[in-house]
């Protein structure tokens, strides 16, 4: 019984673990030499959550949790919004980004070191080595971005092919609102980090804070295995008398 409750109590444990840890991509204008082609955009930053512990793999859009980034800049004239500049913010779930039409990819290598979260030169591919895409289908908004870094250090930022309405239809084309070109070193430029864990919440009225669930049953489980050890020694010390 006692071996049964420890490895209860380990396997718990290690559950725990694992579910709580994601990883972050995370990266805006302040990692790249920037190259205005067309437009002036020049600020941008981009963080998602991705709900799965930082390990090689290949991420083909995966379960996201949350998704924030800003887009902004001044506007060429005659651009297909005709708005002279804009500030595109949005922080929404992973779940309603994929639903608007949005996507996300990228391979972290085998010989990645994790430890130091990943740099650009530790994702796979000959070309293309990650992809944010945040278009969105029917919303109104012309400006989401493309993300796109290449393994050679070079990369852009571009509006999506977006069709910001349906009714009339309207396309918008790939870099028909902006473009700027990217330029950063693979090897220095950290992409991907593992999530930061959250502080734990102050007591409550000095009364202490609630526990979360797992931790209710591993303390239960560990009252278990002290009273196991305390009946067995007992019957130990019986046992002698």
């Amino acid at each position: 019984m006692l071996r049964f409750v420890l490895a209860c109590l380990i396997g718990l444990t290690a559950s725990v673990q694992t579910h709580a840890q994601t990883m972050t991509l995370t990266t805006s204008d302040v990692d790249y030499q920037l190259t205005k082609v067309h437009s002036d955009v020049d600020v941008f930053n981009v963080n998602v959550e991705i709900n799965a512990p930082l390990a090689a793999g290949v991420y083909v859009d995966p379960e996201i949790i949350n998704v924030t980034y800003q887009v902004m800049g001044v506007l060429t004239p005659g651009t297909p919004s005709g708005f002279p500049a804009f500030d595109l913010q949005r922080n929404i779930s992973g779940t309603e980004f994929y639903a608007q039409g949005s996507s996300l990819s990228f391979e972290i290598a085998q010989s990645a070191v994790l430890s130091d979260g990943v740099q650009a030169a530790e994702l796979v591919g000959n070309a293309v080595i990650l992809t944010f895409n945040a278009r969105e289908i029917g919303t109104g908004r012309f400006h989401p971005p493309i993300l796109q870094l290449d393994a050679n250090g070079t990369g852009r930022i571009q509006n999506s092919n977006n069709e910001p309405t349906l009714d009339p239809v309207v396309e918008v084309l790939l870099g028909a609102e902006y473009i700027t070109d990217l330029a950063f070193d693979p090897g220095n430029t950290t992409l991907i980090i593992e999530t930061p864990v959250a502080p734990n919440p102050p007591p409550n009225n000095g009364g202490g804070g609630a526990s979360a669930p797992s931790e209710i049953i591993a303390l239960s489980l560990l009252g278990a295995c002290a009273g196991l050890r305390r009946r067995r020694k007992q019957m130990d010390i019986g046992g002698r008398s």
